[in-house]
């Protein structure tokens, strides 16, 4: 239609929010159907979080907080970052969003101009580079090929870099792959960097407690504080806490561009709900003791996805260390006929051919910048899992 404007036609829509959405069509359709697309635990929100949203209510703070958070919970902010990751902010070193999301977008907005680059390692997260067209710049893709683990080395690094770079975006564990850097790959990638001053470094650290088999967690401007200065280090509450749908993310950097993300806050949204950031207080105030038995779940359920996944015909999945995502390959599927008829020529033929035939929901790894593969969320119950995985080899095991 004219009347839109031309940056719409710089994007896509959400292939994970449409492969949701389609599931749960068929279901309201009668369809027996599975969706293993959406990124959102299936555990409750843990009670207390729940009682002080309801206390907040109650006592009547259901008013307008400071645009980019309130006091009382950029404070928890700063213990948390200053227990967990050992970095230190003040409270005007802090912003607190509508969800991860808009943190990250409030800083793309705030930051780039028409020709300025951002470097996003692919497989990524399906908003990373479509907001990065809509705030005027270009996303450069880098390919961490599954060989390597999914994972960006320094050399590849370092060989995309230009003047006209501004940001690296890096989410370690990483959504759609799960897979982690150690502390010894992000001192690799620290290094170049450290001979780039003009690239700012944009870490998304969700996932950052669920991780297996003594995986440690850490993030660049711990383990590089001469990087500090220009890091922005995102997280939020919705996944390690099951807190999807209240909807708060936060972020710590330089005063300077913390106060430029609240400007363009205050002109879209301004603060967060009121509730939901008093939730957050006691999220990350509380007991913190449910979160490492939440993570011994996933990665039951992932040794259960890796396992079957790996036993269906022409699927290699590999064992990531985090979040509760799998990222396997179906290259040995193209060319081949589904029991139905169809071609697979791409992953989404895969995807889609799966989702027609066997009921089971699942993302093209395609839509985040790697095929032929898919993307699994594990975020669902084992007899769940366990029936899922049964269809996918039997959708395998019918290819001809």
């Amino acid at each position: 239609m004219a009347f839109l404007a031309d940056s719409l036609s710089r994007i896509k829509p959400s292939a994970t929010i449409a492969v949701t959405n389609k599931a749960r069509e068929l279901k309201a359709a009668g369809r027996d159907v599975i969706g293993l697309g959406a990124g959102e635990p299936d555990f409750d929100t843990p009670d207390n979080i729940k009682d002080a949203a309801i206390r907040a209510i109650r006592e009547g703070k259901t008013k307008y907080t400071a645009v980019d958070g309130m006091p009382e919970l950029k404070a928890a902010i700063v213990d948390k970052f200053k227990r967990e990751n050992r970095l230190t902010y003040a409270q005007n070193q802090v912003t607190v969003g509508t969800g991860g999301k808009q943190v990250l977008y409030n800083a793309l907005m705030a930051t780039l101009n028409p020709g300025d680059e951002v470097i996003v390692p692919a497989p990524y997260w399906v908003s990373y580079p479509e907001m990065v067209a809509l705030g005027g710049g270009t996303p450069v893709e880098i390919v961490g090929p599954q060989e390597k683990g999914f994972k960006i080395g320094p050399e590849a690094l370092e060989a995309a870099i230009t003047p006209k770079t501004k940001w690296l975006i890096l989410n370690s564990p990483s959504n759609p792959t799960g897979a982690g850097y150690t502390r010894a790959e992000l001192r690799a990638l620290a290094d170049v960097l450290l001979r780039h001053p003009q690239v700012w470094i944009m870490t998304d650290d969700m996932y950052e407690h669920l991780v297996f088999d003594g995986f440690v967690f850490s993030t660049i401007a711990e383990v590089e504080p001469a990087l500090y200065g220009r890091t922005l280090t995102v997280n939020g509450v919705s996944k390690a806490y099951a807190m999807t749908g209240w909807r708060i993310g936060y972020g710590a950097g330089p005063v300077e561009l913390i106060k430029a993300m609240g400007t363009i806050q205050s002109q879209s949204t301004s603060n967060p709900s009121s509730v939901s950031q008093w939730a957050a207080v006691e999220a990350l105030t509380g007991p913190q003791d449910f979160i490492p038995k939440n993570a011994e779940l996933f990665r039951r359920r992932r040794d259960l996805v890796v396992s079957m996944l790996n036993q269906a015909k022409g699927i290699v999945c590999p064992n990531p260390e985090g979040a509760f995502y799998v990222f396997p390959s179906v290259k040995d599927t193209i060319g081949k006929t589904s029991a139905g008829g169809v071609t697979l020529k791409t992953d989404e033929d895969f995807v889609s051919a799966l989702l027609e035939e066997e009921g089971v929901a699942v993302v093209q790894g395609s839509a985040f910048g790697l095929g032929p593969n898919f993307r699994v969320s594990y975020a669902t119950s084992e007899t769940l899992l366990e029936e899922a995985c049964s269809r996918i080899q039997r959708f395998c095991a019918n290819l001809r």
